[in-house]
């Protein structure tokens, strides 16, 4: 049995597969973000432990005899999070998450150095980790006087687990700190942030080994002694394994509260002034690339909020025939953008409105606004080298069929729909772990799941929907003059 544990921004999830890898079940844990400020975004690490202690004493509960023969896990995370632990282990302060952009400034500062595109491979965007510690260091002197190690929010997690301070390649290259060329710390770009390589964790590849379960923990749920903890990945990273998105040609796209399009690459191709993401994959010698939005279903689900109605009603009410492009523009700013904008302070906007528009405008123009978002990121990526003739569908907004078809139509490429069952961030840290545990081979375990349909672009309607994205993209100036 394989175990894969995902620590998302709104909850960990852990899921339970054989070695034919056929999922067994699955557990979850809920967790809250805190917004002390405007623009701020923070999490306590130590409710990711009492998250993971949940989903692990549920499972063992559900599945006894499974448990017991559980021979490997994996880890999956939230990306950037600053996560900062004294010579005890014990946080600092709360984790400043993805999504947290007080850093703007230092970010600015630290991308206007040629020396981070040139060794990262990608703008430093004020969601990134190295920012975040110049922020702490500047604003909060005492923390940052005491840090003894950074990780990611996952390798936190790892850290109870094993007792290690150890991270993989592909969580890695969203700190601003590695050499994604050479999948190494660079010393130059530490030092720049006042940090050292001691301040950072051992580097292993995601399929490696990354520590064995500490032996308490393995006796506290009646578990085998010695489990492979894997170097596990980054959150899309890892769905890319559970979609077996692993080779040059494959992408998804992702409806996450935030969202991404992503595609493997068999070579280091940067492009940082694209504002595209350039990062090791979960795999040896293999690499991807990726836009990513910072509002996708976070969109919907806050207009849910103030139209009272939540995210399935919102979308029932638009039918199940794509309709022509909404009166209305929906900019999903809510907190910032980063492909291909890299603004931190750009807010969000429906552009407009009029005494006619409903609620099934706003939410059609809502859909469209996260659409035209993804349109931007397949253009950066096409500018970047990357070209994407069609794309896979997860996340929670792909359960939306309509969406399916908006986006299908927006981006002018097939969009396929797996069948059901679980292939994200859990299932992919779950084939980590079984990778690190049994030395298999990649190609062997992380294949594609089977296809339930295709939606194709609405050919009637492409060229609505191109005038619609030319308005759309002729907003972001005048919004960002005002």
């Amino acid at each position: 049995m394989y175990l894969g544990l995902d620590l998302g921004t709104s909850g960990l999830k852990g899921l339970l597969m054989d070695e034919a890898q056929s999922v067994v079940g699955s557990a979850s844990a809920p967790l809250e973000v805190s917004r002390p400020h405007d623009g701020w975004s923070e999490q306590d690490p130590d409710a990711w432990i009492f998250a993971a202690e949940t989903v692990i004493d549920t499972l063992c509960k559900r599945y006894p005899s499974e448990m017991k023969a559980l021979h490997g896990i994996g880890l999956s995370g939230q990306m950037h999070g600053a996560t900062l632990v004294d010579r005890a282990g014990d946080p600092l302060r709360p984790c400043m998450l993805w999504n947290d952009t007080r850093s703007h400034t230092e970010a600015v500062e630290l991308d206007s150095d040629p020396i981070f595109r040139s060794i990262s491979g990608n703008i430093v965007f004020p969601g990134f980790t190295a920012p975040k510690i110049l922020w702490v260091q500047r604003n909060e002197p005492q923390i940052f006087e005491q840090i003894y190690k950074v990780l990611l929010p996952k390798d936190y997690l790892r850290l109870w687990l094993t007792g290690e301070y150890i991270s993989d390649m592909s969580d890695s290259a969203g700190t601003s700190w590695l050499d994604v060329a050479k999948r190494d710390w660079s010393d130059e770009l530490l030092e720049k942030a006042g940090l050292t390589r001691g301040h950072m964790p051992e580097l292993v590849e995601g399929s490696q080994e990354g520590g064995r379960l500490r032996s308490d923990l393995s006796a506290r749920w009646n578990l085998p002694d010695n489990i492979v903890v894997a170097g596990g990945a980054g959150d899309n990273a890892a769905s890319a394994i559970g979609m077996g998105t692993i080779h040059a040609g494959q992408s998804f796209v992702s409806l996450g509260t935030s969202g991404v399009l992503f595609a493997a690459n068999d070579a280091y191709l940067p492009k940082p002034e694209s504002a595209v993401h350039t990062f090791c994959h979960a795999l040896p010698n293999t690499w991807h690339q990726m836009g990513v939005i910072l509002s996708a279903t976070d969109s919907l689900e806050w207009y849910g909020k103030i139209a009272g109605k939540s995210a399935q009603e919102l979308t029932a009410e638009l039918g199940d025939t794509l309709l022509p492009p909404s009166t209305v523009r929906f900019l999903p700013y809510l907190g910032g953008e980063r492909t291909p904008h890299n603004d931190a302070s750009i807010r969000g906007a429906f552009v407009g409105l009029s005494h006619s528009d409903d609620t099934a405008t706003l939410t059609g123009a809502v859909l469209e606004g996260v659409a035209f978002a993804l349109r931007d990121n397949l253009e950066a990526l096409r500018a970047a080298g990357t070209d994407i003739s069609r794309v896979l569908a997860v996340g929670g907004g792909s359960q939306s069929r309509y969406w399916l078809e908006v986006i299908a139509t927006i981006l002018e490429i097939p969009v396929d729909i797996p069948k059901d069952g679980e292939f994200g961030a859990a299932f992919g840290a779950a084939r980590l772990g079984l990778l690190a545990a049994t030395d298999t081979d990649p190609v062997d375990v992380c294949l594609p799941p089977e296809i339930a349909q295709t939606i194709d672009p609405n050919s009637a309607l492409v060229p609505a929907f191109t005038d619609a994205y030319q308005s759309y993209i002729s907003t972001y100036p005048s919004l960002k003059g005002i």
